[in-house]
């Protein structure tokens, strides 16, 4: 049987790595070792925060429907709970955006919200 070298397949796994780790500081950027661990974390940290940004946008558009209710004189709970009794179904996304860039539009949902609530509240 013939001999195997691995040369070309190690350099080649080496380049990935380092490729990856281009612009990283110290060692971490040309020492396979280092690069390998720095990589591996920064791959662990990516998966990670691809979740908790769904998480921290979600939170800024409830931030911004909050304020935004507040000047129609009632909370981002109550707004909710009015949508819902209105059967309106619309994503926090949507109505962030509705709340920033179209305020007559914002302010017909409120008003449909506010009418789905009892008055005694």
């Amino acid at each position: 049987m013939a001999r195997v070298k691995r040369g070309v397949t190690s350099h080649a796994k080496h380049k990935k790595v380092l490729k990856a780790a281009k612009g990283f500081y110290g060692r971490r950027k040309n020492t396979i070792r280092t690069a390998k661990a720095a990589v591996d974390r920064a791959l662990q940290y990516n998966y990670r925060d691809r979740k908790n940004k769904k998480r921290t946008f979600r939170g800024l558009w409830i931030q911004r429907i909050n304020a935004a209710v507040r000047e129609h004189d009632l909370t981002y709970s109550r707004f909710i709970d009015g949508l819902g009794k209105a059967g309106i179904e619309i994503d926090r996304k949507v109505l962030s955006e509705l709340a920033i860039h179209e305020p007559d539009a914002f302010k017909a949902i409120v008003e449909k919200a506010k009418a789905a609530l009892p008055a005694a509240a």
